[in-house]
């Protein structure tokens, strides 16, 4: 495990650890989630039945996971807080200013895995990095890598929750580390931060309410109860991390992969509302804001600017899209005019 850990390192993991596959509790902790509705619209949750929490059900033959932790934050959290809820520029989740971290993971991880082939032969692996029915945040937990908070992300006590996590499922029989243990405490800060009370009691969250949810899995129109309280964040919600206490522990990452690209770390919203699709498209190359598509990227700025300062600016924006061929655009434009009455 000294050489795994050494080599995780040389390729850019802060930490490895390892687990057996008995994922009981939590298999038992999805079940009661799915049935109280609280995935919304992701079936994909459901989908796989059980193979989510049996990884040896997943991907037959494994033994033991190998869980990857890589630092993200792109900057200050402080720069990150002055932008929520401005007036006119736009809040986009850190994770996704720079390249789409799974190809970035997923590539470490079979570079790891190679290590591991030249070292011992071939053996049976599969590498995953939040892309199929995985429980990520309960594997790296028995691995030692942290704990999930009362906001359901995983919290490390010496590096916060700004990171990723990747998996090597495989057959071999390494020696386990201890899990971690809830180092959260009687703190709810991540509870009353939350705009839209998406945390419904302690380590419980809806995702119905939750503003990532809202802005990158639903593909309706938002309700508008959470309209005002999304404020100016387009793409993902860090309010949660940016409160939590462990995080003043947290480092900016040293990888060139996840700098802000296109200047998404502070943009005007009226700029990103005028971008055509063909230029979406070529501002979000290699991005994980590729997934949400182009009419949901403009729903998701139209709410935004529905909060932001009235101005001759944002109006002008918000006409020029109002007769859109897009109902869902359209709808939301007309809200968002509204507000501005």
């Amino acid at each position: 495990m000294a050489d795994i850990r050494r080599w995780g390192r040389d390729l850019g993991f802060q930490h490895i650890g390892v687990s057996d596959i008995d994922l009981a509790h939590a298999e038992t902790r999805l079940i009661e989630w799915l049935e109280e509705d609280n995935h919304g619209a992701m079936g994909y949750m459901q989908r796989h039945g059980k193979k989510r929490s049996r990884p040896a059900e997943l991907v037959p033959g494994t033994m033991r996971i190998i869980s990857a932790r890589m630092d993200y934050l792109p900057q200050s959290q402080d720069d990150a807080i002055d932008l929520l809820d401005h007036e006119s520029r736009a809040y986009l989740s850190r994770y996704a200013l720079g390249r789409d971290y799974h190809k970035v993971l997923r590539r470490r991880l079979r570079d790891l895995a190679r290590r591991i082939e030249a070292r011992i032969g071939d053996f049976g692996y599969r590498v995953f990095v939040d892309s199929a029915p995985v429980l990520e945040k309960a594997i790296a937990e028995k691995a030692g890598l942290g704990w999930i908070g009362k906001h359901t992300n995983l919290i490390d006590r010496k590096a916060g929750s700004w990171f990723f996590l990747g998996e090597l499922y495989t057959d071999l029989p390494l020696p386990v580390d201890d899990p971690e243990v809830s180092h959260c405490g009687s703190c709810r800060a991540c509870i009353d931060v939350c705009p839209t009370d998406a945390i419904v009691a302690p380590y419980k969250l809806d995702a119905r309410r939750c503003i990532s949810y809202l802005t990158i899995e639903l593909k309706e129109s938002i309700p508008v109860e959470f309209r005002k309280a999304i404020g100016n964040r387009i793409y993902g919600c860090d309010d949660c991390q940016l409160f939590c206490p462990w995080n003043k522990f947290a480092k900016q990452t040293a990888e060139g992969d996840f700098a802000p690209r296109h200047n998404l770390d502070d943009p005007q919203l009226t700029e990103l509302f005028a971008w055509s699709e063909s230029t979406w498209l070529t501002k979000t190359e290699g991005s994980a804001i590729r997934r949400i598509g182009y009419e949901l990227w403009l729903r998701n700025i139209a709410i935004a600017l529905g909060n932001a300062k009235t101005t001759p600016e944002v109006v002008g924006a918000l006409n020029k899209r109002r007769n859109s061929e897009s109902k869902l655009l359209a709808e939301h434009v007309a809200w968002a005019l509204a507000q501005h009455d």
